[in-house]
């Protein structure tokens, strides 16, 4: 099985990393699972493509920014539809400002995959959109942790 780790990066402290980074470890150790991480894939994209500076050109040069953000698009897009068994999702307020989050939830709901949501803002915040297309929402890591293991350990 393979988890794709959806949540805010742009706007994100760390580029939303740390969750991440213990959720792979976690997912690896108690489940056998993958995980395409977008921030592990955007750091070989950037290095791949020579855009270690990318967010620079968002002012200095607008063409070349908008043509790395659109590989970043169709990797994460692709990752999501053709790849991802289910979704693991943050949300809180970094993705307020993002887009990038929406737009995996949706097309994960669309294709019919699982979104597993993970809800940091208060409830009066919590896009119904969002939440219509969750499968399931908790208000932390370790709730979500029991639930996979119900749902996965034996499979």
């Amino acid at each position: 099985m393979i988890a794709y780790l959806s949540g805010a990066m742009e706007f994100a402290k760390g580029e939303g990393a740390s969750w991440r980074e213990e959720m792979t470890l976690w997912l690896d150790e108690k489940l056998g699972h993958s995980v395409i991480d977008p921030v592990v894939e955007n750091i070989k994209l950037k290095k791949d493509l020579n855009a270690e500076d990318y967010r620079s050109w968002k002012i200095k040069d607008r063409g070349k920014y908008i043509d790395y953000i659109r590989h970043a698009v169709d990797f994460d897009l692709d990752a999501v539809t053709k790849k991802a068994d289910y979704i693991i999702c943050l949300w809180d307020e970094a993705v307020f400002k993002g887009a990038g989050t929406h737009g995996e939830v949706t097309m994960a709901y669309y294709l019919g995959k699982p979104i597993y949501l993970i809800n940091r803002v208060d409830l009066d915040d919590l896009s119904g959109w969002i939440e219509a297309c969750s499968t399931e929402l908790f208000d932390d890591f370790e709730l979500l942790k029991s639930r996979l293991v119900e749902i996965y350990l034996h499979e």
